[in-house]
């Protein structure tokens, strides 16, 4: 039986599903998801697998993501979507358009390229797994103890949005953190040569960012030929909650004409 990823819904009108990062949840898209819905949209904000309310299992792989999206939209009977994808959810999107360009209206890419990014997590995945979720009791002493370890703040902070109260007396993550530090390499691949998506598409870099380059244009285009390349200003990877205004107002404009 395939299982169903969790989603929070909010609004009415056009599909638009979000689809977070990695260690991520729907609900980092909450504020931007209630702008869309006041803006005449139908807002899915997906955990996907291994993240979020969603369920976990050994299996993880792009393949695997964009068939879950195939099971969430015949289950809502949903027949063609807008996405929105930031980092690990701009390739699941990517994956998904590619490979059922029937069921996509529109295509928004958040500073991600489709190509391969070697591992670079290490250090929040071994920060991850020093804390011992046994004997920490509260969300202060969890940020206490991964200060050690990774010393943004916002990461921390970000990363501790995902802890819960699994009992009285056990704190637990929301992610799989175990099958995720082992497929570092599956979230860095890169989409299938031949993939091509011919719908509308709107890529967004951070100005601040290092993940799209100008050398990644020419490849973002083989997949994607009617992309179009913005830049968002005053901002890096997390560019939609560290310039959320000309965010919204760019995707937006690029939703209402598609």
């Amino acid at each position: 039986m395939n299982q169903l990823l969790h989603a929070k819904i909010i609004g009415t009108g056009k599909p638009l599903l979000i689809l977070h990062g990695f260690l991520g949840m729907g609900d980092n898209w909450k504020t931007l998801g209630n702008q869309y819905a006041e803006s005449g949209y139908e807002v899915h904000l997906v955990d996907q697998r291994n993240h979020g309310r969603s369920f976990h299992s050994e299996d993880f792989s792009y393949e695997h993501l964009a068939k879950d999206l195939v099971n969430y939209l015949n289950h809502h009977q949903l027949s063609k979507v807008h996405l929105i994808g930031h980092s690990m959810g701009g390739k699941t999107a990517m994956q998904f358009a590619c490979e059922y360009p029937a069921m996509v209206s529109s295509l928004i890419v958040a500073d991600i390229a489709p190509k391969f990014y070697p591992p670079h997590h290490h250090e929040i995945i071994d920060g991850l797994k020093q804390l011992n979720l046994d004997t920490i009791s509260s969300r202060g002493e969890a940020e206490k103890e991964l200060a050690n370890h990774i010393s943004a703040f916002g990461v921390r902070q970000f990363l501790l949005k995902n802890l819960y109260r699994q009992s009285k007396e056990k704190l637990a993550f929301r992610f799989n953190l175990t099958v995720l530090a082992n497929r570092m390499s599956e979230i860095g691949a890169t989409i299938n040569a031949h993939a091509k998506f011919g719908g509308p598409c709107l890529f967004l870099k951070g100005d601040k960012s290092p993940y799209i380059s100008d050398e990644d244009i020419a490849q973002i285009r083989l997949h994607f030929p009617k992309a179009n390349l913005e830049t968002i200003t005053n901002a890096g990877h997390w560019l939609h909650a560290e310039n959320p205004k000309q965010f919204f107002e760019n995707t937006l404009q690029f939703l209402n004409s598609n």
